[in-house]
């Protein structure tokens, strides 16, 4: 028993077709293939008992479309155990970055489907290039409604394969609004017309960042007695733990170290800050560290979409009472008054957090006129941190 696997129209595997007593294939894939083995149409995941179908076949056929090995059917045969022979056709990613005439070794792959619409969105709210495999509910107008507030170019494959098959490239506000044939496949692109940088490793930027992380306050622009120390920066991305797929809320931003930090690292950002100097401030220092984060200026905390970790720069009571409410994971607070540490323990905990902290107490190294070294005390900051 061996499960022959063909990526692309079953039209270029009749002699594999005519062998078969069983062939599973969505119908816009087998054509008009009308021979004696018994035909089970299937679009999308395979079934518990298509897969059990295809295991008691003497010699099936599952046909899907491009490689079966790129989130495909390949891995669940391989998981039951299933003998297979694979041959895989072109990917559609790869058909739709090739119509849109652009590499892609640059672009992000994620999926969408069930949970996973979450973590697929962070990636395109942080990555420049990003295809995302969508899923019944999680297409197109979904994917654009939850990209509101950052600008993206959305090319769209619908009816993938099918006889309708069209592509479409659309602004967020567009995509949103208009309905998509299924199956569909979406590309995010922060620049329809940019072509990706050159890299040593498929699929974007890696991360964590060659440079490491907890940059030199020098590495911001920022104005006096605003700004996080590398050392403060260090243990809150630590607790903040920002990775791709999440959402970090940076809230009073400051010249948004932080939050751009936790960009480099991978995390979809949005810095919150009402000053208006420092928000130009975090928009230089963003493009000066090529990452995308999104800058909400004096908007309402309760409109933004819900983080996975926040950075409160500020142990404000209503400002801590909106952050702990939220639902985030993660919630890392800066108190500088220490009389207000007892407070926030307090409200944290009372929203369901498990709370710690420390205060944090620096000295840098520094060279003295006679050749030693002493220490130069830098800054003493409370930390409170909670997580779910």
């Amino acid at each position: 028993m061996t499960v022959t696997v063909v990526g692309g129209q079953a039209g270029f595997e009749r002699g594999v077709l005519d062998a078969a007593d069983l062939v599973v294939g969505p119908r816009a894939l087998l054509g008009d293939y009308a021979g004696s083995a018994r035909v089970i149409e299937s679009a999308g995941p395979l079934s518990a008992e298509v897969i059990d179908s295809l295991a008691a076949a003497s010699a099936a056929v599952l046909v899907v479309s491009g490689d079966p090995g790129f989130f495909g059917d390949l891995r669940v045969l391989r998981e039951r155990g299933i003998p297979v022979v694979v041959r895989p056709g072109v990917t559609d990613v790869q058909r739709l970055a090739a119509l849109l005439r652009r590499p892609w070794d640059d672009i992000t792959v994620v999926s969408a489907a069930g949970r996973d619409f979450r973590h697929a969105v962070n990636v395109c709210r942080a990555r420049k290039a990003v295809a995302v495999l969508t899923a019944p509910g999680a297409g197109p107008a979904e994917l654009a409604r939850e990209l509101r507030g950052w600008r993206r170019a959305i090319a769209v494959l619908e009816d993938v394969g099918g006889p309708a098959e069209r592509l479409s490239v659309v602004d967020v506000t567009e995509a949103e609004r208009r309905r998509w044939r299924e199956p569909n496949l979406v590309l995010c692109l922060t620049s329809i017309d940019a072509v990706g940088t050159a890299r040593w490793i498929a699929g974007g930027e890696p991360v964590p960042p060659a440079d490491g992380w907890a940059l030199p306050e020098s590495a911001f622009a920022t104005r006096a007695g605003v700004g996080t120390p590398s050392e403060v920066a260090a243990l809150v991305l630590a607790r903040l733990a920002p990775r791709p797929g999440t959402l970090v809320w940076d809230v009073c931003a400051g010249s948004g170290a932080v939050g751009i930090e936790a960009a480099r690292l991978g995390a979809a950002v949005i810095a919150v800050e009402r000053d208006a100097g420092l928000c130009v401030r975090i928009v230089a220092n963003a493009a000066a560290h090529d990452v995308d984060i999104r800058l909400a200026d004096g908007e309402a905390l309760t409109d933004l979409p819900r983080p996975d970790s926040v950075f409160l720069a500020s142990s404000r009571p209503d400002l801590l009472r909106t952050c702990a409410a939220v639902g985030a994971g993660r919630v890392v607070v800066l108190v500088p008054e220490l009389d207000r540490v007892t407070e926030t323990r307090d409200t944290l905990a009372g929203a369901g957090y498990e709370v710690d902290g420390c205060h944090l107490t620096t000295a840098r190294l520094t060279p003295t006129a006679d050749g030693a070294t002493s220490l130069t005390p830098t800054t003493a900051t409370t930390l409170v941190w909670a997580a779910r």
